[in-house]
């Protein structure tokens, strides 16, 4: 198989949109490696993820934590599909700091799910108990309000995904 230039996958939609299930798709690609940031803070930080602002700062310290061996992952040649959600100007901006830093190439996937799609999701993954943490209808709408998708100003290669 030729080889092919590593690439940054991104990912940007609201609470229960399909970005894990992308992600995990993407990921079955050869040579290409999926990092979720919700397996990593669960681990990290158990019981630790009671608020928003729970969530911010340890995000930012995980991501602070793996940033590095993010881009050594890209420079080694292998693809990496980022399961951490790329929904501010913020969050973003970190992750187009790696595949510069890394040299590589990027694709910032937009999952345009409305918002009564990803509720019904949501309901239905904390009913099946799949996922490491239960999102409340109150703290999805606190996480929306937080959600700015991507602008075209901001430069990236965005791939489009509706539901």
């Amino acid at each position: 198989m030729p080889w092919k230039q590593p690439t940054l996958h991104l990912v940007c939609g609201k609470i229960a949109a399909g970005k894990s299930t992308l992600t995990s798709a993407l990921a079955e690609q050869p040579h290409t490696i999926l990092v979720k940031e919700d397996y990593w803070l669960a681990r990290l930080y158990p019981g630790e993820q009671n608020s928003l602002a729970d969530y911010v700062r340890n995000a930012t310290r995980l991501r602070e934590a793996m940033s590095t061996h993010l881009v050594d992952l890209l420079r080694s040649g292998l693809s990496v599909v980022l399961d951490f959600p790329a929904n501010t100007p913020a969050s973003r901006a970190w992750m187009r700091s790696l595949f510069e830093e890394a040299g590589c190439r990027h694709q910032l996937h937009y999952l345009d799910v409305p918002d009564e799609v990803c509720k019904s999701r949501l309901r239905q993954r904390n009913r099946d108990g799949t996922h490491e943490f239960t999102v409340s209808d109150d703290d999805f709408a606190l996480f929306t309000k937080h959600f700015f998708p991507p602008a075209p100003d901001e430069g990236f290669d965005v791939v489009l995904h509706r539901a």
